[in-house]
């Protein structure tokens, strides 16, 4: 399966197989007696010279590992790292010199106190074939607040900041890791630094109970509700996003892009080909929840979605369970919503927005309303599949609300294959 898209110029593929073939010295790291390796990651690392690679043989290693040097974390068969009662199982750490051409191959990451992964202004980072589960262990879930999260953090008490999250990172890779029973799954936002022109791609994050499975989110500044820098041009293509966010009401999208600050930059993201079931809330969710943020040219395209829950934002509340849900106070310019597939929904799109919106090519199969506009922008939803021959409203058919422009409609469906992560069992 090709993972390429036009949206940017180099595939995750390509962008892993570079960072897999950097050259230098290799170090080794075993759990037991041996006079040519080091017994602890962290010792290995420090030892390690930028360009290095560190393989780390098969057990299990009770620390906290930080990365402040371009090297490549290599595990070699099964290797746990159990940060219990740690900050972060590994930190890939540039505060106070931002780092780049870092790989993280292979690793079961768990039990630490926040992320399991934490990255913070890097570069080039490549995460690929990690199994992160069971961190964001100081949640304190009955008052929102994690306990000894680092005060940069300014929007994570009520997650820890979730399995893997990037902040102030750019032309990076999370590629194939599975991110599991974490408070959240995969979360890139902005304290620090923009996160830009990173790609979220082949993951399976499911079964996170408090918040999204994919989250992109623009966030303020610690001591300072100033612009937000910026959560941009990120591609989140081919993941399978199954059952998060749903043990607490309105907690979790299988891919949600929120703000709440005024000139919030999250435009430019593509959300595509991912299979997005019985989460929380809609499977894709946005929130404009302030004037004047540049939400423009996003693009939800060929996307698998069905089974997921209502929305109970005031912003972007929706009468019931939805497939795809946008709404809140900004205009939003250049939004392609495309070649979808939706269904065993109440309404399979949901919008409340001030500005226009075109959908087109897109499978609606719910059981209610295949388009729903509660804003006051019109809704262009021309060329849609609505379930049957005779269109909306037709017996088999979704319908429309007001606001909504449909004719002509397709008279046979789109047809979508999957091309990324599968549906399987999940189906």
């Amino acid at each position: 399966m090709s993972i390429a898209s036009p949206s940017r110029p180099l595939s995750a593929l390509a962008v892993l197989c570079a960072a897999l073939g950097a050259s230098g010295a290799t170090l080794c790291v075993t759990p037991g007696r041996g006079k040519t390796c080091s017994h602890t990651i962290q010792a290995a690392v420090t030892a390690a010279s930028p360009g290095d690679t560190v393989r780390v043989w098969p057990g299990q290693y009770h620390e906290s590992v930080v990365i402040s040097k371009s090297l490549s974390l290599i595990a070699v068969g099964p290797v746990i790292v159990d940060a219990a009662g740690l900050p972060n199982a590994i930190f890939v750490d540039g505060t106070h010199s931002p780092v780049s051409g870092v790989v993280v191959k292979g690793f079961t990451v768990e039990n630490a106190q926040f992320e399991g992964i934490l990255v913070v202004d890097g570069a080039d980072i490549t995460l690929v074939d990690n199994d992160v589960r069971h961190n964001d262990l100081n949640l304190n879930i009955s008052s929102f607040t994690c306990p000894g999260l680092p005060a940069w953090e300014t929007a994570e008490g009520e997650d820890c900041g979730e399995g893997i999250h990037l902040v102030g990172v750019a032309n990076s890779v999370v590629v194939h890791n599975t991110v599991e029973e974490n408070a959240g799954g995969i979360l890139l936002s902005d304290e620090t630094g923009p996160t830009h022109d990173n790609v979220i791609s082949e993951n399976k994050v499911a079964e996170n109970p408090f918040d999204c499975g994919i989250t992109l989110a623009g966030h303020p500044q610690a001591g300072t509700f100033g612009t937000p820098l910026g959560v941009y041009n990120n591609v989140v293509e081919a993941n399978l996003s199954v059952h998060n966010g749903y043990q607490v009401p309105g907690a979790g999208a299988g891919v949600g892009i929120f703000a709440f600050i005024p000139h919030a930059n999250m435009s430019g993201n593509v959300v595509s080909n991912n299979v997005l079931l019985r989460n929380g809330i809609p499977g894709v969710t946005l929130h404009l929840h302030a004037p004047d943020m540049n939400f423009d040219n996003i693009k939800i395209i060929h996307n698998f979605i069905s089974g997921n829950g209502a929305d109970e934002d005031p912003d972007a509340l929706t009468p019931g369970t939805a497939g795809i849900n946008i709404g809140g106070v900004s205009a939003m310019n250049g939004l392609i919503i495309s070649k979808n597939k939706i269904w065993d929904e109440q309404s399979d799109v949901v919008l409340n927005l001030p500005s226009p919106v075109a959908l087109h090519l897109n499978d609606l199969l719910g059981t209610g309303f295949g388009v729903q506009n509660l804003g006051s922008g019109t809704v262009n939803a021309v060329a849609n599949w609505w379930g049957c021959v005779g269109g909306p409203g037709a017996s088999g058919c979704s319908k429309v609300s007001s606001g909504v422009s449909y004719i002509p409609w397709l008279t046979s469906p789109v047809d979508l294959p999957i091309k990324g992560k599968k549906l399987g069992d999940h189906e």
